[in-house]
């Protein structure tokens, strides 16, 4: 819009020459006529600007530039650019209730919005509006995700409702808006992902317990929202928080909608599971590359820190690649995966948001790994595999994980290895060197296993026990000796970095550090309360042998003398 006014200079005005008659009466005219002026001028500039401000504080939006430019002598012009409010939309987006009252609003893939934008708003019934925050963009599908807060009077609600997702604060809601209820994040249909012949889905809430597996034939999966026109296929197998179906067999419009249904029964009434997952069978998970012999996975969270020592250590003795589940990081975990693949190591990382889902992401791992690695190694960030045998190695080679493994012709399809957990070693605060150098005081028994599994040997249900996953029939599963190898897990670090893990657990048959529940469980730290406080004498506990054989490794292989020690080559 554009405004334009004229207004004429004093001095234009003066057509009587300066010593003619009447020049005192023809100057005092003139005097009115420019101060008549430059009232309305002024009178019309006040307008405009409450205008303008009105504008912009009622609606944002709706005016989003504003400026004044000199266009010519005597005009002023008014440029006002105004925004199509058209653009003030709902966007079409499914919501789940997330731990800690939040709400994960997940838009649907035929949305376009423009997540860095900061109007975006949800609605509730009580007329309540709250930002919604950009979250992240989901993998494989590239759905863009919002985070708002659940209001206080929904937190003890019982259905709630799912917020109204909307590009701007001035949005306005219709009379006939319905309220769908909000599906909870521990019973829902979360992701799926395909192979060549069927596809999987990651579902919280029917498989409720460890090992309370429901049969197969008690569930069918649904492709589509419309009733009349949704397909169902049957379900071929229901592990833990794994489902399997095959694909639909007619034409559809994808990428469709995929729900769980469980099948209706003299006692219970048919139910569908609550989903935000989408299905596409054209889809491609990896770009085509040339098959890895070795690959390493793990799931984390916020473990920037650990991250280089970790890829650099067991790259060097033969994983060739390394695929990282990031379970909603909020620390500079990029920054470290970009610069090490700027060093040439084959890193990927694989955005896994869901909560309490660590079985179902190496579930995962298992199909999106199969295309491009051959075995897959399953460790934490803060375990290390390690052989005895290499302590007299002068150097490292990429030979080493290799060398623990069967041969081609073997029929064993997974080889663990026992763990050996160290404890704080005195250390109040992350190592300088990494954990290889500063934590060398560990328990004496060895607790648990970590394997590398040939991923072809899996399973079709894909079961994980997180250390281990079921083969099938006709493989072997092969432990290791202690003195062929170990995985020397760094659990029990200085206190500052262990009271991290209060914050969550990642397995979903794991109760979290702060419930009260389960005290004597093997997955509870000893002496260790449901609270964040540290134990007295944490510094010293669990330490039962000195193990100095990984430190002495590393730093030979790893460590550059300096003039007050060492140097190790992950040090930044």
């Amino acid at each position: 819009m554009t405004l334009t006014f004229k207004t004429s200079s004093p001095s234009s005005n003066r057509s009587t020459p300066k010593n003619s008659p009447g020049d005192d009466d023809s100057h005092f005219l003139h005097y009115r006529s420019y101060r008549a002026h430059t009232t309305t001028l002024f009178f019309v500039l006040v307008s405009l600007s409450l205008f303008v401000i009105f504008s912009l504080y009622s609606s944002p939006n709706a005016i989003y530039f504003a400026t004044t430019r000199q266009a010519k002598p005597g005009t002023v012009t008014y440029v006002i650019n105004v925004r199509d409010s058209s653009h003030i939309r709902r966007i079409k987006a499914e919501g789940v209730l997330w731990p800690g009252w939040e709400v994960m609003m997940i838009v649907s893939p035929k949305e376009n919005v423009m997540p860095r934008e900061n109007n975006y708003t949800c609605f509730y019934p009580n007329g309540e509006k709250l930002t919604a925050k950009f979250a992240v963009t989901l993998p494989f599908t590239n759905r863009t995700t919002f985070k708002c807060k659940l209001p206080g009077i929904y937190r003890h609600h019982h259905p709630i409702p799912t917020p109204i997702l909307a590009s701007s604060r001035s949005f306005e809601l219709s009379p006939e808006t319905r309220w769908p209820d909000l599906p909870l994040w521990n019973f829902v249909v979360f992701d799926t992902i395909s192979t060549e012949h069927d596809v999987v889905l990651f579902v919280k809430g029917p498989n409720r317990g460890l090992g309370s597996n429901k049969p197969p034939g008690t569930f069918r999966c649904v492709f589509g929202e419309e009733s009349d026109s949704a397909v169902k296929t049957t379900v071929t197998s229901s592990v833990q928080e794994v489902f399997r179906c095959p694909f639909p067999n007619v034409t559809m419009d994808y990428p469709v909608k995929i729900y769980l249904e469980r099948v209706a029964t003299e006692k219970e009434a048919m139910k569908v599971v609550p989903s935000v997952a989408y299905f596409s069978p054209k889809r491609r998970l990896v770009e085509t590359r040339e098959r890895a012999l070795l690959c390493a996975t793990t799931m984390v969270y916020n473990v920037a820190k650990y991250l280089r020592e970790w890829v650099m250590y067991h790259a060097t003795i033969g994983i060739q690649r390394f695929i990282i589940y990031d379970n909603g990081s909020d620390d500079e975990l990029n920054d470290v995966v970009e610069g090490l693949k700027s060093e040439r190591y084959d890193v990927t990382k694989v955005l896994w948001i869901w909560p309490k889902t660590q079985e179902a992401g190496f579930s995962h791992a298992a199909v999106y790994g199969n295309d491009s690695c051959t075995w897959m190694m399953y460790v934490d960030v803060d375990e290390f595999l390690f052989s005895p045998v290499w302590s007299n190695q002068s150097k490292p080679s990429d030979q080493m994980i290799r060398s623990l493994l069967p041969s081609d012709e073997s029929m064993i399809g997974q080889v663990s290895f026992k763990s050996l957990e160290f404890g704080p070693s005195n250390q109040t605060r992350h190592p300088a060197g990494g954990v290889t150098q500063g934590y060398t005081c560990r328990r004496e028994e060895e607790q648990r296993h970590k394997s590398i599994v040939l991923l072809s040997a899996v399973e079709h249900s894909l079961y994980t026990a997180i250390h281990h996953f079921s083969l099938k029939g006709e493989y072997e599963w092969r432990v290791a000796d202690k003195e062929e190898g170990v995985v020397n897990h760094y659990k029990y670090q200085a206190w500052r970095e262990f009271k991290a893990k209060f914050k969550r657990r990642v397995s979903a048959y794991v109760v979290d550090w702060t419930r009260v529940s389960n005290p004597t469980s093997r997955d509870r730290t000893p002496g260790l309360g449901f609270k964040p406080i540290e134990p007295e004498g944490w510094a010293q506990k669990f330490c039962e042998v000195m193990d100095m054989r990984l430190k002495r490794l590393t730093r030979k292989w790893f460590g550059h003398p300096e003039k007050n020690g060492y140097r190790m080559a992950w040090q930044r």
